[in-house]
């Protein structure tokens, strides 16, 4: 939220500069975002008249002006601005002056011509970023008045950066209230004097959804002056709060929503028919929106609607159909309150930005709607010279807020100080939180404008807030600390992560929320778990995988052109019933499986001298993770489970016969809707289905060097290697260390449809050196055990 701050001052002006200000309102939980002078230093600056003009006698394009600014007689100025013209009011810059940028202006002569200074633009004085001509001052700007006073310019503009509680901080009544509580300065309340009905024009309300809309308020006003401009205060604090003026009537509504927090809305009454009925949508209405857009509406939605259908879209944005224009001469005002819950989430939803529903789905005081029409029509009678018709009102019963009990024992223990009886109670006044104290306790009525106040930590908050979290001593917590026992078979979830990173992984914390297309697409998840209250439309799933994210990771890093991308993400997914994202459920684990996920693109090493180019495949990734997840054996099987895989480049990845994730190449079908050039390497491993590493088992080093021994099998093309080495390593083959494949052969002495597998075995004995007939029989033991389980052959 923006805000005037000289606006501000006037509601309730605490001690200290804007820095003080800001760093109050910081402190208080109001974050201050930025502090923007409403335009940067410059002196010399007058209002100025052109009482004469005169073309250059020497250059076509600029003009002889005689301007008066206060002094006993005019200055001449040359100017080439195209809107310059007798009677025309602006800045001058006299001799003398200095402004932005660092121009001092001086005494000239243009094309023989003398000019004492410099009639200026809004872009010349800071104030606009665009300017075409001179900046034009009305009619009724003192000649010769300082024109940082004049325009007001000796002013802030304070950005905050409000948390979605405290929607009572939208608006200048809201913040004075606010500072006045924290800093115990007075607000000045600015009365709204209601106009008296001057007609008896008025138009007839319904509300059949009452539970929505507890007060609707509604008044015609005729007469009004089309010619009437927005004054320049107004405009003034209108544009510093970040929004345009649009004309006299709409800048009158939105002033007042700025003003008191309560939005407003103004019909064209000429192009309304019949009663204003506020109900709920009919499935498939549809309604022209003042954004140019168009909405299909159902029944969520609350409309406010005439004899001929719906005029505006309640709490989030008029329809076109009955906008005001600067022809409209009499207007239907409305003033209403709409509970939180109808508005929430539906200008996202129609994907319209909208200061009305920012505040509605926040909660608005429900007591603000008579005081806004009031302080509205009395605008509207003031500066447009209408004419207000009798108020029509419908009212509900509003919900009465429970009282919180909050014990004082209680607060100065969450606190850790004792504030004390008087202090309490004299916060709690500053706050407009009435009080009765019954011993150790008091009862709180909470105002209607504090949606945010429901439970007594909420009370202690605002003691906290008020007395100054600054003002809280810093004191060290004691705690006696053991270490507790934690056994070595216990996996350390941040184990294989931590090794990820050592083999030249980065991590990455992306969104758990990404958008349903890319759900569906890189999931086949046509169930996913939807956010009933998304923040924008392309965050309105929970992820299933990891993979959505990584890959908008890796297109950030494409675009910055980044020739090697290797990430990994820890990190919770969101399941639905029975749902399981291509990996292992484990137990129920609430739906909400722990995940270890990566993605590798680019090439296998960083380019060098020493090693060629080369893309990275499939079995460097796997290799990789047979490291990290030692000692654990990986298996991987083809696999074609998964729709974002490549179907002959992907494998269901399992650990001591348990599934526990997937490896595999993007399918070249995502690879070309995402340009990313050539195919990722993905994997996405479930955490809790690893099993525990097991307890190291130390041995001593081997007094004796090991014995090495080849020999060459032909076996069957089908048969893998995983195969062998699972029939060699149960049963254990005594002094049989390690057993790896280095070569293998197909073609001349070698039968169709077999395959010669070379296979280097380690045969060690720690204690004695081997005789040669004991390590025959370790070679001739695993020979045997190929051929009766593979249907292995000896080489010759």
């Amino acid at each position: 939220m923006k805000f005037s701050e000289n606006w501000l001052r006037e509601w309730v002006s605490p001690r200290g500069d804007t820095e003080a200000l800001a760093d109050l309102l910081t402190m208080a939980g109001l974050e201050v975002e930025s502090l923007e002078p409403a335009a940067p230093l410059f002196s010399g600056v007058v209002v100025g008249e052109i009482v004469a003009i005169a073309p250059h006698p020497d250059a076509d394009r600029l003009r002889v002006c005689q301007v008066a600014c206060g002094a006993a007689k005019p200055l001449t100025i040359v100017c080439g601005a195209p809107n310059a013209a007798q009677g025309l009011k602006a800045p001058l810059a006299v001799v003398g002056a200095k402004l932005p940028g660092g121009l001092e202006i001086g005494k000239a002569k243009m094309r023989g011509v003398e000019s004492f200074g410099m009639l200026c633009s809004a872009k010349e004085l800071g104030i606009s970023a665009e300017a075409s001509g001179l900046l034009e001052l009305p009619a009724d700007a003192p000649v010769g008045a300082d024109i940082r006073q004049y325009l007001d310019l000796a002013d802030t503009v304070i950005e905050l950066k409000l948390t979605p509680n405290r929607g009572d901080c939208l608006s200048i009544a809201g913040l004075a209230r606010e500072v006045a509580a924290l800093s115990g300065a007075k607000a000045e309340a600015m009365p709204a004097q209601d106009p008296a009905a001057a007609h008896a024009e008025a138009r007839g309300i319904a509300v059949p959804a009452g539970a929505d809309c507890p007060v609707y308020l509604g008044r015609v006003f005729t007469g009004i002056d089309t010619t009437a401009q927005t004054p320049a205060w107004m405009r003034r604090r209108i544009e510093r709060a970040g929004q345009r003026c649009v004309s006299l009537v709409v800048d009158i509504t939105n002033y007042v929503m700025l003003e008191l927090g309560q939005p407003l809305h103004a019909f064209d009454d000429a192009k309304l028919t019949g009663d204003i009925v506020v109900r709920r949508a009919n499935a498939g209405e549809r309604i022209a929106l003042l954004d140019g857009s168009e909405a299909t509406l159902d029944d969520s939605f609350l409309v406010i609607a005439d004899g001929t259908g719906a005029q505006a879209v309640a709490g989030v944005m008029g329809g076109a159909h009955s906008a005001v224009t600067p022809e409209t001469t009499r207007v239907f005002l409305e003033s209403a309150h709409f509970t939180p819950g109808v508005i929430a989430g539906r200008a996202r939803r129609l994907n319209v930005g909208s200061e009305a529903a920012h505040r509605f789905e926040r909660g608005v005081d429900p007591t603000l709607p008579a005081r806004a029409m009031a302080r509205a029509g009395q605008l509207l009678v003031e500066l447009a010279g209408a004419q207000s018709g009798p108020l029509t009102a419908i009212r509900q019963p509003l919900p009465q807020r429970a009282a919180i009990r909050l014990r004082e024992s209680r607060a100065n223990a969450v606190i850790g100080v004792a504030l004390g009886s008087k202090t309490i109670a004299g916060i709690l006044d500053r706050l407009g939180l009435a009080h009765q104290k019954n011993g150790d306790a008091w009862t709180v009525t909470v105002p209607q404008h504090r949606f945010d106040l429901s439970i007594e930590e909420d009370l202690i908050e605002e003691l906290v807030r008020v007395h100054g979290y600054q003002q809280v001593p810093v004191r060290a917590p004691l705690a006696s600390l053991g270490m507790p026992p934690r056994g070595e078979s216990v996996l350390k979830v941040a184990g294989p992560a931590a090794r990820l990173a050592l083999r030249d992984y980065q991590e990455v914390i992306t969104y758990s929320f990404i958008d349903e297309a890319d759900e569906t697409a890189l999931h086949g998840n046509a169930a996913p778990v939807r956010l009933a209250n998304p923040i924008a439309r392309q965050m309105a799933v929970m992820r299933s995988s990891l993979l959505a994210g990584l890959l908008g990771v890796l297109r950030g890093n494409l675009a910055h052109r980044q020739p090697r991308v290797r990430i990994f993400e820890r990190g919770r997914v969101f399941l639905g019933l029975g749902e399981t994202g291509g990996v292992a459920a484990t137990d129920t684990a609430a739906q909400q499986p722990e995940r270890l996920g990566g993605l590798v693109w680019g090439g296998a090493v960083d380019e060098q001298w020493g090693t060629p180019a080369r893309a990275v495949d499939f079995f460097d990734v796997k290799a990789d993770l047979e490291a990290v997840l030692a000692p654990h054996a990986l298996a991987a099987e083809p696999w074609t489970g998964h729709p974002a895989l490549h179907p002959g480049r992907a494998a269901r990845l399992s650990v001591a016969g348990r599934d526990i994730g997937w490896l595999g190449e993007l399918h070249p079908r995502a690879v070309q809707a995402l340009d990313l050039g050539r195919a990722p390497v993905v994997f996405e491993i479930d955490l809790a289905a690893l099993p525990p590493p097991g307890v190291a088992n130390a041995e001593p080093p081997a007094r004796t060097p090991a014995v090495r021994r080849d020999i060459a099998v032909v076996v069957d093309e089908a048969v893998q290697w995983r195969q062998i080495a699972a029939a060699i390593a149960e049963p254990p083959i005594e002094f049989l260390q390690d057993v790896s494949p280095f070569d293998i052969y197909r073609g001349q002495g070698i039968e169709s449809g077999k395959k010669s597998l070379a296979i280097a075995m380690a045969i060690q004995d720690t204690r004695k050196t081997f005789t040669d007939a004991e390590i025959e029989a370790v070679v001739s033991a695993v020979i045997g055990r190929l051929v009766s389980t593979v249907g292995a052959s000896l080489r010759q």
